[in-house]
C-alpha cells in the first residue's frame, strides 16, 4: 500500500527548502469569517477562486487585515481568479468590482444540486494547471464553523472528491480526508498546528485503525459513532501514521499566531 504524505507547511511565512512540497496549490474562500492567515493561503495558490458570497468576504474582510494600507489597494492586490456559484449571495457592487478586474464569473444557476463548494472544486479538478492531479492540494478558507448544515456539506464534498487533497479550514482547525487506499504520514508543524487533535470515521465504521505519535495511539482499533472515536487526542512528536481499513477524518487545532 502506498503512502501519502501530509504536511500544513502552507500555514508558515517561509517555507524551508528542506520542507517544500511537491504540490501545486488552489484556494477556496467559502462565505464565512476569513481566517486570519487568509493572505498566506492567497500567497501559496497558484489559483484562487471564490464561492459566490465569499467574494463579500474577500472585499469586505481582506482589507480588515491590512488596517495600514488603502483598501482599494489591497482589494485589488487580492483579486479572485474564478467567482463561481449561482451568484444569490454576492453584492452586485463587488461583482461590478471585480469583473471591471477581469475576474472570470462562472454562472452556475442552472445547478442546484450541488454547492457552491462542490462546483469550485469541480471546477478546480477540470481547470487546474497541473495535469497530474495528486499533486494538486485544495485549500478551502471559511469552512468551518457558522452553520451546522453547511459543515456538513463541506464535509460531504471532500468525501465526494476522496481522490483529491482538499483541507478544510478555519481559524481554529484544519480537517481533511485519510482514504483508506493509503497508508498516511502526517508531518507535524508545531510551530503553527496542534497539540489537538482526532481521527474520526466517516461513511463506515472503522472495524481496524492504527496509528503511531499519538498520546493515545490505536492498535488495530474499532472505531464507530455511537462507540469509539478518537476525538482529543494529542500529537506527541513531529510524525503522525494513520492506516485504518475507513476513510477516516483527520483534524488538528491550529494555533493563534497570526
Amino acid at each position: 500500500m502506498d503512502i501519502m504524505h501530509h504536511s500544513s507547511t502552507f500555514l508558515l511565512p517561509t517555507i524551508p527548502e528542506n520542507q517544500r512540497p511537491s504540490l501545486t496549490y488552489a484556494l477556496v474562500v467559502l462565505n464565512h469569517n476569513l481566517p486570519r492567515f487568509t493572505p498566506l493561503l492567497w500567497k501559496h495558490a497558484q489559483l484562487r477562486l471564490c464561492a459566490d458570497g465569499g467574494a463579500n468576504r474577500v472585499y469586505d474582510e481582506m482589507p480588515l487585515l491590512f488596517p495600514r494600507e488603502d483598501a482599494s489597494d489591497v482589494r485589488r492586490r487580492y483579486k479572485p481568479d474564478i467567482i463561481k456559484g449561482d451568484l444569490d449571495s454576492i453584492r452586485q457592487e463587488v461583482l461590478d468590482f471585480y469583473t471591471r478586474l477581469g475576474t472570470r464569473i462562472v454562472d452556475k444557476t442552472d445547478d442546484q444540486d450541488s454547492t457552491d463548494l462542490h462546483k469550485c472544486i469541480a471546477c478546480i479538478r477540470d481547470f487546474a494547471p497541473v495535469s497530474d492531479k495528486s499533486k494538486l492540494c485544495i485549500l478551502v478558507a471559511g469552512a468551518l464553523g457558522g452553520r451546522f448544515d453547511h459543515e456538513m456539506g463541506n464535509l460531504n464534498v471532500i468525501c465526494r472528491f476522496s481522490s483529491l487533497r482538499i483541507i478544510l479550514l478555519s481559524d481554529d482547525n484544519l480537517i481533511h480526508l485519510l482514504p483508506k487506499t493509503h497508508r498516511h504520514e502526517i508531518h507535524i508543524q508545531a510551530s503553527v498546528e496542534g497539540p489537538h487533535c482526532g481521527l474520526i470515521p466517516i461513511g463506515m465504521p472503522s472495524k481496524s485503525s492504527t496509528t503511531t505519535g499519538l498520546q493515545w495511539d490505536l492498535n488495530n482499533t474499532e472505531m464507530e459513532f455511537g462507540g469509539l472515536v478518537s476525538t482529543s487526542n494529542m500529537v506527541k512528536g513531529e510524525r503522525v501514521t494513520v492506516q485504518s481499513d475507513c476513510n477516516l477524518l483527520w483534524t488538528i487545532s491550529l494555533k493563534k499566531l497570526w
